[in-house]
C-alpha cells in the first residue's frame, strides 16, 4: 500500500520504506493536490493553478507527472492520466489527512484514536508545499489548512468534554480548543472551568478576567463564568462549528536580499487600517506562530486593528535556513528591505527581544519613517559587552547544549533553555515550545543566532532615537532583566516605560499580562 503523510512536511512511503521525493516544490505540490482531491482532475485546471503561461503549463505538466510516475505505480497503477483527465485512484493508497477527517467524523471512535488524530492534525498541511507566486493554488491550500484546524477544533472539544474524561485531560484539552477557538464561549468556559475543579482558583480567575477584555473587545457576549459545566455533563452540541474569522486571513510574500536569501514577510489584517510593522526576532514561523500560545493571540489582537507586517528571519521560518551570514548589521539591512516591499513611507515599529535592537538601529538610521517605537523585552547589548568570566562560561555551555539539544525532548536543555524564556509555562507549553524550536531553525542556525545576540551594540544609538518610544518588560524576566528595560527607557529621550506583571521573556497569551501589554501599546499609539 503507498502511504501519503500530507500533515507537516509532504512523505510517500510504500510498504512502511520512504520513497525520494521529487525536487521540484510544484511537482511535491501537485502531488498533494492530487492526494488530497482523490478525483480526476482535469488537465487544463492543473495547469492554470501550477503554472504561469509563459513556463508552458502543459510541458510543466507531462514533466512532472513523469516524475510521479515511477514513485505511485509501484507493482500496480495508481497515477493514470489521458489527454483531458488526471487522477491517483483513490482505493489504492491511504492518506493521513482523511484519516484525521474519518476519526473527527466518527462517533464511536475510541479516546487514543481521537487523541492521535488532533496530534497528527497539529502540524501544517502540505508544510514544504507553499508556491506563493500561484494566487489558486494559494487559495486552494489555505482552504485545506482551515479546514484541517476546523477538524482540530472538532477533536478538541470532543475530548475535552467527554463526560469521563479525568480532570487534568479536560483541562488539557479544553486549552487546545481554546487555543484553535479564541472566541468561542464554550471553549472559554470548559477552560476556565477546568482550573478551578484543579484547584487553580487564581489562573483561573486570571484566565476569565482575560477572557472577559478580550470577548468585550471583539463585541462578543461573554459566557457566565459562574457556570459550571459538569465532568459527567453530555458534550455541547452547538448547530455550527465556531467560525476561524479571529485567525486573520495571512498573505505571505518572498523577496529577495543581495546575497541572494529569500526572506518571508506577511501581512494580516485590513490593508485599509494604519500599518504596524514588527521587526523579525528569533524564534518565528509566519505560518507556525498562528498556533503559538506566545504568539497567536498577541497578533490577533494586532491584527483586528492595524494592516499588521512582520517577516521571518534570514535562517528561520519560512524564510532561507541556508544562509551566508546571519549578524546584526544582516538584521538591519532585511528590515530595510521588508518595509521597502511593503510599500511603507511612515509606520509604528514594534521590536521584540533582540528586535528590539534591531528596531532602535533603523529608527536612528530612518527617523523620518518611524512615527512611533515600541520595544518589549529589549537590550541595548549583548551579553559579551558585559558579563563576567562566570557568566561567559555558563552562556556558552547553553550554546554547546543547544547544539545538541536543539528541538528534542531534552530535560536538561529545556530546564536552562526553555524555562528561561517562560517560566510560568506549563509542562504542555514547554512540550509545544520544544517542537517549535525544532520546526522555527537547525541547531547550527540557533547557535548561530546566539553568537549573534550576543555581540550587537546599540547603546551609542539610543539618543538618536526621534520616535516616541513605549519600552515594556516583563518585572520577573529571567532571560533579559527589567534593568535592560529600564537602561532603554532612560536613555531614549522621552521614552515612557510600563512593566508588565509577569515572569516570562515571551508572554503567554493566556496570561493577563498579555492584555495588558495589548492595552499599552494600543493606548500608546492612540495617545500619539
Amino acid at each position: 500500500m503507498i502511504s501519503i503523510q500530507t500533515l507537516g512536511p509532504l512523505r510517500i512511503s510504500f510498504n512502511g520504506k520512504d520513497l525520494p521525493l521529487p525536487k521540484s516544490r510544484k511537482t511535491r505540490a501537485l502531488l498533494g493536490y492530487l492526494a488530497l482531491s482523490g478525483a480526476p482532475q482535469r488537465r487544463d485546471r492543473l495547469c492554470e493553478l501550477f503554472w504561469d503561461v509563459p513556463d508552458d503549463p502543459r510541458g510543466a505538466l507531462r514533466w512532472s507527472l513523469s516524475k510521479l510516475r515511477p514513485m505511485l505505480n509501484i507493482e500496480e497503477e495508481r497515477l493514470t492520466a489521458d489527454r483531458e483527465r488526471v487522477q491517483i485512484d483513490s482505493t489504492r493508497y491511504t492518506v493521513d489527512f482523511h484519516s484525521v477527517r474519518a476519526w473527527a467524523d466518527s462517533d464511536e471512535a475510541p479516546v487514543a484514536d481521537l487523541e492521535e488524530a488532533w496530534e497528527l492534525a497539529n502540524h501544517v498541511l502540505m508544510e514544504d508545499c507553499e508556491i506563493p507566486n500561484q494566487s489558486d493554488y494559494t487559495v486552494w491550500l489555505e482552504q485545506q489548512r482551515n479546514e484541517l484546524a476546523r477538524l482540530r477544533i472538532r477533536l478538541a472539544r470532543r475530548l475535552a468534554t467527554l463526560p469521563d474524561a479525568n480532570t487534568e485531560s479536560a483541562e488539557r484539552w479544553a486549552e487546545r480548543w481554546l487555543m484553535d477557538a479564541p472566541f468561542d464561549p464554550d471553549a472559554a468556559l470548559y477552560a476556565v472551568s477546568a482550573k478551578r475543579r484543579l484547584g487553580r482558583q487564581r489562573e483561573a480567575m486570571a484566565l476569565a478576567e482575560s477572557l472577559e477584555l478580550a470577548f468585550t473587545e471583539a463585541s462578543i457576549t461573554p459566557p457566565d463564568w459562574s457556570h459550571d459545566p459538569k465532568p459527567d455533563a453530555p458534550a455541547m452540541q452547538p448547530a455550527a462549528l465556531p467560525d476561524l474569522a479571529p485567525a486573520p486571513r495571512q498573505i505571505v510574500r518572498f523577496l529577495q536580499t543581495d546575497d541572494d536569501t529569500s526572506l518571508a514577510w506577511a501581512s494580516t489584517g485590513d490593508a485599509a487600517n494604519p500599518p504596524l510593522v514588527k521587526a523579525a526576532n528569533w524564534l518565528s514561523h509566519l505560518e507556525l506562530d498562528w498556533e503559538a500560545p506566545i504568539w497567536s493571540p498577541l497578533f490577533r489582537q494586532l491584527s483586528r486593528t492595524h494592516n499588521f507586517i512582520r517577516y521571518d528571519e534570514r535562517g528561520c521560518g519560512l524564510s532561507d535556513w541556508d544562509v551566508p551570514e546571519i549578524s546584526f548589521e544582516s538584521f538591519v539591512n532585511d528590515l530595510e528591505l521588508v518595509v521597502d516591499a511593503a510599500g511603507l513611507d511612515r509606520f509604528p515599529l514594534l521590536g521584540i527581544s533582540q528586535g528590539a535592537a534591531v528596531s532602535i538601529e533603523y529608527a536612528a538610521r530612518h527617523p523620518d519613517r518611524v512615527s512611533h517605537l515600541i520595544l518589549f523585552g529589549g537590550y541595548s547589548a549583548g551579553w559579551r559587552h558585559h558579563a563576567s568570566e562566570e557568566e561567559v562560561r555558563e552562556r556558552e555551555a547553553v550554546m554547546v547544549l543547544t547544539e545538541t539539544g536543539w528541538g528534542r525532548p531534552n530535560p536538561a536543555y529545556r530546564q536552562i533553555f526553555s524555562r528561561s524564556f517562560m517560566p510560568d509555562a506549563t509542562p504542555e507549553e514547554l512540550e509545544w515550545f520544544d517542537e517549535f524550536q525544532r520546526r522555527t531553525t537547525s541547531p547550527a542556525n540557533a547557535v548561530r543566532f546566539l553568537e549573534a545576540f550576543a555581540d550587537l551594540d546599540v547603546r551609542h544609538r539610543l539618543t538618536d532615537v526621534k520616535a516616541p518610544t513605549l519600552v515594556l518588560h516583563s518585572r520577573g524576566d529571567l532571560r533579559i532583566p527589567m534593568s535592560s528595560g529600564r537602561e532603554l527607557a532612560s536613555q531614549i529621550p522621552n521614552a515612557e516605560f510600563t512593566g508588565l506583571n509577569s515572569s516570562n521573556h515571551l508572554l503567554i497569551g493566556r496570561e493577563p499580562a498579555s492584555a495588558e501589554f495589548i492595552a499599552a501599546v494600543t493606548g500608546f499609539l492612540k495617545a500619539h
